[in-house]
């Protein structure tokens, strides 16, 4: 027997500021954020450009207001028990420091089994799970997932779930050496002209209860996580499988779980990176589980950069921003259809529909996969 999971609240942080607001006003809107690095010296590398705030906090002190501000929009007390879930490679910046200095200051807190312990005192938080997640850019989608199936099978009443990635020399170096990353200042997702992927901020934690229980306290719920998927084709160390076979596994097992068929998505967020060998990729799999017609889709890394291990907690937060809004954000720079991306790419402007149910994707390196079913309340 198992009980509905509930969003309760979310806190997040972007390179367009702290909260929900800057992302209606930005990634819905179809505006982007990049601009030349200043965080850190980019003048060897090939690309120049990433979605960066312009002040941006320790990642520590990131995770801690967000988690805040989920606090305050789930109109919780906080519990004596709950679990702490996160998504996160550490701070690479931290980690960067201690190998070019040999100082070890700080570097404990660096580390990614540091931040769900850290936050989890921060909001002085009693017992209760303590994980953090490093496989790559389905990170943090795997921790929602995780921290849905506890909740779910009666084993945590709280959890705080999400992930976060702040732009870092480290990573930016290694996508940059790969050739991953545009040299342009935009990206394209799905479309014919795209040239890659640009790195971006973003953070959030989101709270899951039980349904039944945020019904109980009179609070009001954002959305339900009424399916969860994961799947690996381990086709290829870097490149996805060209038919998507694991993220079409992944979308499959999310919609058995929810009970929902293909007909009843409205809006599917897609992993969306701009990449030759992503997007098509990627198109295959939705086509093969939804068909011909698949419902609209859209890429807001368009807007928001690539967050790497925070990116499907940020994407998990704009889903619920369109569920609760009735608005699907656009793929920002869309220029002209590419026939191996046959999918209804929402472009440029956003689009006003009833949305009842969605799908948010992730993927990464390796062949991992990860699908998020996320519905109104009724």
């Amino acid at each position: 027997m198992t009980t509905d999971v509930a969003i309760s609240g979310f806190g997040v942080w972007s390179a367009f500021g702290r909260g929900p607001g800057p992302l209606l006003d930005h990634v819905f809107q179809g505006k982007a954020n990049f601009r030349t690095v200043d965080r850190f010296d980019v003048t060897r590398f090939r690309s120049h450009h990433a979605a960066q705030a312009t002040d941006a906090p320790t990642m520590a002190q990131a995770f801690a207001d967000a988690a805040q501000d989920a606090v305050a929009m789930a109109e919780l007390s906080l519990p004596g028990r709950a679990g702490v879930l996160l998504g996160t490679q550490g701070d690479w910046s931290g980690l960067t420091s201690y190998w070019r200095t040999g100082e070890l200051r700080g570097l404990p807190a660096a580390t990614a089994g540091h931040h769900p312990a850290g936050l989890a005192a921060a909001l002085a938080l009693g017992p209760g799970r303590r994980r953090a997640f490093v496989n790559g850019c389905i990170a943090a989608t795997t921790a929602i997932i995780q921290a849905a199936q506890l909740i779910a099978y009666g084993r945590e009443q709280v959890v705080f779930a999400g992930g976060g990635y702040l732009v870092d020399e480290e990573f930016f170096a290694k996508f940059d050496s790969g050739h991953a990353l545009t040299t342009a200042s935009v990206v394209r997702p799905f479309s014919r002209d795209r040239s890659g992927l640009l790195l971006g901020d973003g953070l959030a934690v989101l709270i899951l209860e039980p349904l039944h229980q945020v019904l109980d306290r009179g609070a009001r719920p954002l959305a339900v996580i009424s399916g969860w998927g994961l799947a690996s084709d381990a086709y290829h160390v870097c490149r996805p499988h060209p038919d998507g076979r694991g993220m079409a596994l992944a979308i499959s097992r999310a919609l058995e779980r929810a009970g929902a068929a293909a007909a009843d998505i409205d809006y599917v967020n897609a992993h969306g990176t701009g990449t030759p060998a992503n997007d098509p990729a990627e198109s295959r799999a939705i086509r093969h589980v939804f068909g011909a017609q698949p419902p609209p889709v859209s890429s807001t890394k368009s807007t928001t950069g690539h967050a790497l291990e925070g990116s499907g907690a940020l994407e998990a937060v704009i889903s619920v921003l369109a569920l609760t809004h009735g608005l699907l954000p656009p793929t920002a720079g869309f220029t002209e259809v590419d026939p191996d991306c046959a999918v209804d790419c929402v472009p440029n402007a956003p689009r006003q529909i009833a949305v009842r149910q969605v799908v948010s994707l992730s993927a990464a390196f390796g062949g991992a996969n990860a699908a998020l079913v996320l519905r109104r309340p009724s």
